[in-house]
């Protein structure tokens, strides 16, 4: 599939009017417009159960809304066909909550698996992969597999992961959940770092002290099934 022209001026990703409902329930998320600019870096808050997962599955296109108009890396995903879909998933990076990681992998080819899914040699980005892994304190279980890993291991595998291809957009769900103080400190550095080389960031997270260290970083703010744009 062609990539389209961006019609919206710039942003990777852009909501208009978007609500969303199961059945006849009323509405989970009711007009819902925001937009997501190049080398951004946001925090999607609310309280739990508030729908901070279910805006970054509407962005992931793993759940479609139900009216309104999404908009990612320019193209109307209305219309997009499951090539399309695949293309533009691969320009973003996501961490998820409950890690996603593949249990017959090892750490270093969970962290890897992006490379080997678009067909690079792996002499391509061992050492790449490597040196992220030690940066990011998981050097001495490179070999290890999931199912013997702490919660917090399987965090941060799942962060180097949704990292390693220095993606456009990252969104993170809770990523800082299962770190102690210090490790969700050095992390966050991280993202600030890869901010800084041009990914826009959004991450989902209820912790306050956790956005206050990133000054300026605009907070949209989920409540009563509204969005409010802060900063």
């Amino acid at each position: 599939m062609q990539a389209q022209s961006n019609r919206w001026g710039g942003e990777l990703v852009r909501f208009e009017n978007v609500g969303l409902r199961y059945g006849a329930a009323p509405e989970t998320l009711t007009d819902i417009s925001f937009s997501i600019m190049p080398q951004s870096f946001q925090f999607l808050t609310g309280a739990s159960g508030s729908g901070k997962t279910t805006i970054l599955r509407l962005i992931l296109q793993s759940l479609k809304p139900t009216r309104g108009m999404i908009s990612i890396f320019g193209q109307d995903t209305a219309q997009l066909d499951k090539d399309g879909l695949t293309l533009l998933r691969r320009r973003m990076g996501i961490v998820f909550q409950d890690f996603r990681l593949l249990d017959h992998l090892t750490i270093y080819e969970n962290v890897a698996l992006p490379f080997k899914i678009r067909g690079r040699m792996e002499s391509s980005y061992r050492a790449e992969v490597i040196e992220l892994l030690k940066w990011i304190g998981l050097n001495d279980l490179i070999d290890v597999k999931p199912p013997v890993l702490s919660g917090g291991e399987k965090q941060r595998t799942s962060i180097a992961r949704a990292l390693v291809s220095q993606p456009e957009l990252l969104l993170a769900d809770e990523p800082t959940g299962n770190l102690d103080p210090v490790l969700a400190e050095r992390l966050l550095r991280l993202f600030v770092e890869l901010n800084r080389s041009g990914t826009a960031i959004l991450i989902a997270t209820h912790d306050i002290g956790l956005m206050e260290q990133i000054r300026g970083a605009r907070r949209l703010v989920l409540q009563n099934h509204h969005l409010q744009v802060e900063g």
